[in-house]
């Protein structure tokens, strides 16, 4: 595929953008363009960029295009709502009528903050576990992502030389201009690993929150192992301990509730974003009423200019109808083609001998290439092939296939049993030229 307009896009762009993009994640070259690729439209399940090249997309903007791009419900109920105006700083019917609707659907929401990205309503998330418990640390885990912030963005995916052994990493700031002290309150444990947990919680007094993704989607689609969610619930209201479930990527998407319905372990607080709105920037904060009316009897602040505003709740109505219609058959049949995906994105990998194993749920699931059998953290993660997996990606996009930069596949309602088609047909040229070299 050829990019010159893209290259010649972003050459403009680097004079009036610091990098020449709005996020530090949209770096780089993608397949064979050498910087980032500037996209003209999205329609469905298709991304049409400035040079005319089209790719089925299943990076689905990291996962919030749960109805592919545009969809109609969603775009027809946003527009209707610009007759009521689009921003009030105060309250509004359609408020009221999301937030009764996800404390119906979700199984820890009894009460609900809107916010308008899951980075800031994981920071509202902690600071309610500090003010509820009166304690100060935080407790999270390699390789779990919970925004950009300075208290958090901490550990995700730390160079191994840096980050201190297996069973107590050592806290790693990855960004400069991050302060030292940040790390003081957060102590860092790995995924999936009981007794590490249990061992801090029981040596100190000072645990005020375990916040963790539910499925570690950030880091190779990686399941709990069975009865760890269950055994960190009991841990945690044992000691009198937060927990939080970062379901940014997950709510709305692995099962109507998220994974806390999909998997029976039910948070304390929950974060919810990305699927929620279809597209549209709309965060959720959920959980307790014990813990959430701290926000008005607390004397805990949470705030914001562009909190539920009249479109974004507009497009979360109509997205959460869509997703709830007939019994959830839009997540069914996300789900199946989904499985479609992953079974023969497998039996294509064996046929050609990779050593590709596809993880994940229909809806969201993550490639990785591994001689080193089955992995449940981080550092079992860092141990598959990158160069492999960035390379089958690269190899997917230059035939037309679009999925993240970090390998993860994002199925949509928009996916037409003929993608999928599509798509097996783009997979197994670019599995016949990674084995050929």
């Amino acid at each position: 595929m050829k990019h010159q307009n893209s290259e010649t896009l972003y050459r403009e762009a680097s004079n009036y953008l610091a990098g020449g993009v709005s996020s530090n994640f949209r770096y780089g070259g993608y397949g064979a363009s050498p910087v980032p690729i500037f996209y003209e439209r999205g329609e469905g399940a298709r991304l049409h960029d400035v040079d005319g090249n089209s790719y089925i997309d299943y990076a689905a903007a990291n996962g919030p295009n749960i109805l592919g791009h545009a969809p109609p419900s969603v775009i027809e109920a946003v527009t209707e709502s610009f007759a009521m105006g689009l921003l009030f700083a105060a309250q509004h019917r359609l408020e009221v009528d999301l937030a009764r609707r996800i404390c119906e659907i979700v199984p820890s929401a009894e009460l609900v903050r809107f916010a308008s990205s899951g980075s800031e309503a994981d920071q509202a998330a902690m600071r309610l576990a500090r003010a509820h418990t009166g304690r100060a640390k935080i407790v999270k885990f390699e390789g779990h992502y919970h925004g950009w912030f300075d208290n958090v963005f901490i550990s995700v995916n730390p160079p191994l030389d840096q980050a201190g052994p297996a069973a107590m990493p050592r806290p790693f700031a990855h960004s400069r201009g991050q302060a030292d002290s940040v790390l003081a309150d957060t102590i860092v444990l790995p995924w999936n690993d009981i007794e590490a947990l249990r061992a801090v919680i029981e040596g100190s007094d000072d645990i005020a929150a375990v916040m963790m993704e539910p499925i570690l989607c950030n880091t190779g689609a990686i399941l709990p192992r069975p009865g760890y969610l269950e055994a960190v619930r009991e841990l945690t209201t044992r000691h009198g301990v937060v927990l939080i479930f970062d379901e940014v990527i997950t709510g709305f998407r692995v099962a109507l509730g998220g994974a806390q319905a999909l998997l029976g372990v039910t948070p304390d607080l929950s974060v919810f974003a990305k699927a929620v709105a279809g597209g549209f920037p709309l965060a959720v904060l959920a959980g307790r009423r014990e813990i959430m009316e701290k926000l008005h009897t607390g004397n805990v602040m949470h705030g914001g200019t562009y909190n539920a505003g009249v479109p974004v709740i507009a497009a979360g109505l109509a997205t959460l109808a869509e997703l709830s219609r007939d019994n959830g058959a839009v997540l069914g049949a996300i789900e199946a083609r989904g499985q479609t995906l992953i079974v023969e994105l497998q039996r294509l990998a064996d046929r050609h001998g990779q050593n590709m194993r596809v993880r994940g749920f229909g809806s969201v699931f993550h490639p990785a290439f591994t001689d080193g059998g089955d992995f449940h953290d981080y550092r079992g993660y860092l141990a598959t092939d990158a160069a492999k997996r960035q390379r089958f990606n690269m190899l997917l996009h230059e035939n037309g296939v679009r999925v993240t930069a970090r390998g993860t596949w994002f199925v949509s309602a928009a996916h037409t049993d003929e993608d999928i088609e599509q798509t097996l047909r783009i997979a197994d040229r670019a599995l016949a030229q990674l084995t050929t070299g």
